[in-house]
Parts: C-alpha cells; structure tokens; sequence
C-alpha cells in the first residue's frame, strides 16, 4: 500500500489501534485517544499531546553530578594546569577511552577545538580550507581565526551534508584541508571525503561537534580523519556549559594541539609557538565526570527511538528523514532532521507546516535560517586588509562570485525541519508516536492549512 492512499481516520474507523499498530506499524504509528481528532488544533481542534517535553541538560543534575562540582569546588583545584590528575586530565583518559583513541585534549569549547586543530596544522594566510555553509559559525570562525580562507562547498540536498563532488570542484593548488561537519550527528560520506583527500593530498579535520559516539563503518567519527573535535556546549549530548575535545591517534600532532590550546605552552612548560588559550577548566570536567557514566545508554536511546521514527516515516513521501551514507551505523542525534516537501501537503509552505505541528504539541523548527554564503562576514574578510594583503584582488573576487549554494539554500529556506535530538529522543516509545501522529494529523488536514 502507497502512503498517499492511507487515511488516519480510515484506518481507524475499519480497524482497531492494536491491528494498525501490527498491520501497518512500518508505517503508522499506535494511534492514541489524542490522536482522533480530526480537527486540528490551530483551528480549535484537542491537541494531540500536552504533556512537557523533558528540559536538556536540567533533566541530567542528578546528585552525582553534583556532588562532582562540590568536591571540585572544596579541592581547591579550579585550574587544569594545578593537577596532572584532576577532573579535566581524568575525563580527557575517560573520552579517549570511549571514543577507542589514544588521546584527547580538552578545549573551552567546540570552536577552540576546531581553531586548536587547524593553527596545530600550520594552516594559514595564503591557505585555503573547505568547509560547509550549513554548521554552527564556528567551523568557519576557526578558519578565520588563522587567517586561513574557508571555502564553502555546496550540500547533498537529502543528507545535508558536504557533497563530495562540490568539495572537489573547489580544489586548487592552495588548499591544504577538508573540515567535513558531521551534521545532526549524521555521518558524512566520509569514505568519498577520504579518497579525495588521499588524491590532492589534503589533511581531514572531523567537525564532530554534534556527533558524540556515532559510527561509520566500523569507526568512531573523529577518528577517520587526521582530527576529529567535539563539543560539549549546554545543548550537546555530553554537556558542561561550554566545552570541547579534539581526538586523535598521532602523538606529534596531538603534542603541538595542547601546545597551541596551552598559549603556546609545551608540556615541558617551554614557551615555543603561537597560541591563545584554550584550556578547559575543572568545574567543566567536573560537569562532563558527574554524567559520563550514562552517556552511551542515553546515545543508544536517541538511536532507538530514532530509528523507531524512521520506521514510521520511511514510506511517507511530505517527510523524509535525514538520509544516510552506506557504512553508518549511528548517529549522534543532536537533531532528528527530516526533508519538508511541500508538494504532499497542498503546497503549504513550511512555516505553515510547522505552526500547525507546533499547536499539536509538536515543536518543530527549520533549524539554521542561513547558510554562511549569505551572511555578512563574507564580505566583511575580503575587504579586511591583511586578506587583501594575503589574497590577490581576482581570487577575491572570484571568492564573492563563488558564494552560491542553492542545494543550502533549498535546505534553509524551505525544506529542513528538526526535532529537537537531545532531550526528546530519550523519550518514551508513546512519545515518539505523539510526534508522528502529529505530523499525519496535520498531513491528514493538508488542505486546510
């Protein structure tokens, strides 16, 4: 049966809850008295759910992860640099050890980790990297942040990620790197990115930030590439505020990271390059130890449920979950993302979609307004004078001109749509249903929207 022939309230009149649930569950879900509806609830209709999502990170200061802070705080040991053996060296061992590397250099956040990695490459002026335009402005701030030039390379409309083929036709003889960013916690085709980076030659930073334990084929993300960094800002999966970590398996390289993250401080306390300081502090390692114990269960939840809501919508065409590269085994679910395609829902735009959801107790959003081509830093860095110094006039100019993405632009304005990952997708096999039973409730009224 094609999904453009089912009925919600069909079903429901010819059979019960329990036989949808086994006859059709690929596809729908168990519907619940909220459920049956009809009217949507924009229009003065009952809701289909009104009950609170669950609050990230308030949901995991538990008293373990308090106690952690105070014995922190009554130590007296506040700074990483105090004690080779305190919160921040201990969830450095711990990190490592989960994520199957052999080292690991807390940061102050997810962007030092990526600025560390590339100043520790020696990337910079004259040097070209390519990145995304979909991420979080940090995968670009950390480019800048060494003078550097970030190249945006077009997205896979269905994966949101970096597509291969665009990446490489962005290559020249100054480039020198390939920042993939693992979106949503999606993997990218890594397996393409590697093999064009093996052919030009070029170093792999992973932008893992929202990726935390997610796998391809058969590896840890972050531990593909050269680099891999992670973020643990208050809306990670792993969460102390602000905060991150690069990984990595190369001891020179990863020597020079926390030498570049320690202003320029070796190990050997001698003061030997360039570098800002980007420690992470103990009461942020105190945070990340009080909840690292449950942190590969609440990652394998997110993947279950999410998968639960893949089997749901897999046949449904106004609605297409985030497509997978071969090889991925997980995700990291920091958002659960979905393609909105509104020719199956009588051509309502998406922000009509969406506040009719939003009314079901369903809180959707389009997640990233803008990709980095249209922002105004673009145009800000080629009038700077060191990038003009750096930089001649026509590959500034040919820079400027290259700044068009409308696979991005397709994706920000009109079709991405996000659950919320972290918190939601640690919820209840009926609190996914309410999702879904929303999205076919607003599908089932599409003419109405």
């Amino acid at each position: 049966m094609k999904f453009k022939d089912l009925s919600r309230r069909g079903f429901i009149s010819a059979v019960t809850t329990t036989t949808v649930a086994t006859a059709f569950s690929s596809v729908m879900p168990a519907i619940g008295k909220t459920g049956n509806a009809g009217e949507l609830a924009i229009l003065g209709g009952t809701p289909v759910r009104t009950k609170a999502w669950p609050k990230w990170p308030a949901m995991i200061a538990d008293e373990k992860l308090m106690e952690s802070v105070i014995k922190t705080t009554k130590s007296g040991i506040w700074s990483r640099i105090q004690s080779p053996t305190g919160t921040v060296a201990t969830f450095e061992k711990e990190y490592a050890r989960l994520m199957g590397t052999q080292l690991c250099i807390g940061t102050g956040s997810g962007t030092q980790a990526l600025a560390t990695s590339v100043e520790a490459m020696d990337f910079g002026p004259g040097d070209e990297v390519i990145t995304s335009p979909y991420s979080d402005f940090g995968t670009v701030s950390a480019i800048l942040t060494s003078r550097a030039l970030p190249v945006l390379a077009d997205l896979d409309r269905d994966s949101f990620q970096l597509d291969p083929d665009e990446v490489e036709k962005k290559i020249n003889k100054n480039t020198k790197a390939i920042i993939p960013v693992h979106i949503m916690g999606m993997p990218c085709n890594m397996e393409r990115i590697m093999a064009i980076a093996k052919k030009h030659n070029l170093k792999v930073i992973e932008d893992a930030c929202q990726a935390n334990f997610a796998r391809y084929q058969g590896k840890q993300l972050g531990t593909i590439g050269d680099l891999g960094c992670f973020s643990f800002q208050a809306s990670k999966q792993i969460s102390c505020g602000e905060g991150g970590a690069i990984i990595g398996n190369d001891p020179e390289l990863m020597d020079r990271c926390f030498t570049v993250q320690n202003h320029g401080t070796n190990r050997k306390g001698f003061n030997v390059t360039i570098g800002p300081k980007y420690r992470m502090n103990e009461f942020e390692g105190a945070v990340l130890m009080g909840q690292i114990a449950g942190a590969k269960e609440r990652f394998e939840r997110r993947n279950a449920n999410a998968a639960y809501l893949d089997s749901k919508l897999k046949d449904f065409p106004g609605l297409m979950p985030q497509k997978k590269y071969p090889g991925t085994e997980s995700s990291g679910y920091y958002k659960y993302a979905m393609s909105y395609r509104k020719e199956h829902f009588n051509n309502a735009d998406r922000s009509k979609f969406l506040k009719a959801v939003a009314a079901e107790g369903i809180n959707l959003s389009p997640y990233i307004a803008r990709g980095f081509h249209v922002e105004p830093w673009v145009d800000e860095i080629i009038s700077l004078r060191e990038y003009q110094a750096m930089y001649s006039a026509s590959r500034l100019k040919r820079y400027k001109e290259e700044m068009k993405m409308p696979n991005c632009d397709l994706v920000c304005n009109e079709e991405m749509v996000v659950l919320e990952g972290v918190a939601s997708l640690l919820g209840t096999t009926q609190d996914m249903d309410d999702v879904v039973n929303a999205i076919m409730k607003v599908y089932e009224n599409r003419a109405r929207l």
